[in-house]
């Protein structure tokens, strides 16, 4: 696995993202578009890729993952799917990934994270730490360490 450090990415990925935002939102006018993941987050290192928040009302959940995948996007299988969260990814094209999430669900904890990180730069640099101890690992154990590290900084933003 390969980590890029900010500024060989985030112009790049923020580039991407006004573009996409534009986009989605002529699709879903009235969702929320949010910029997340490591691009969204000054200093953190990544893989380069760009993750997009898609927040909407819980009754226009599934319309809105049917007008996304027009964009030639596609449902990500090996990620939890559920009545409130679906991600997707870009057909052909790895590093892009929207997550569609209903309002007032727990995964709008995407943002939190995010929040978090923005705040505290101490998080960041655990966290790229943490990547860089991940350099070698397959896949499934960087997920696995990368949730832990996420659930502790989401449950100290609770407190």
């Amino acid at each position: 696995m390969k980590f890029y450090c900010a500024d060989a990415y985030q112009d790049k990925c923020q580039k991407l993202f006004e573009l996409y935002s534009y986009i989605i939102r002529d699709l879903a006018p009235t969702a929320n578009i949010e910029h997340i993941g490591s691009s969204s987050i000054p200093h953190a290192i990544s893989k380069g890729d760009l993750d997009i928040f898609v927040g909407v009302s819980p009754e226009i959940f599934e319309s809105t993952i049917t007008s996304l995948v027009q964009l030639d996007f596609r449902e990500k299988l090996d990620t939890l799917r559920t009545n409130e969260l679906c991600m997707l990814e870009k057909v052909g094209e790895s590093g892009i990934a929207i997550q569609i999430v209903a309002n007032g669900s727990e995964y709008e904890d995407f943002l939190t994270f995010r929040d978090q990180l923005r705040k505290h730069i101490t998080l960041v640099r655990q966290y790229n730490n943490l990547k860089r101890a991940c350099r070698g690992l397959k896949h499934t154990e960087y997920r696995k360490k990368k949730s832990l590290f996420i659930e502790r900084v989401l449950k100290r933003a609770k407190v």
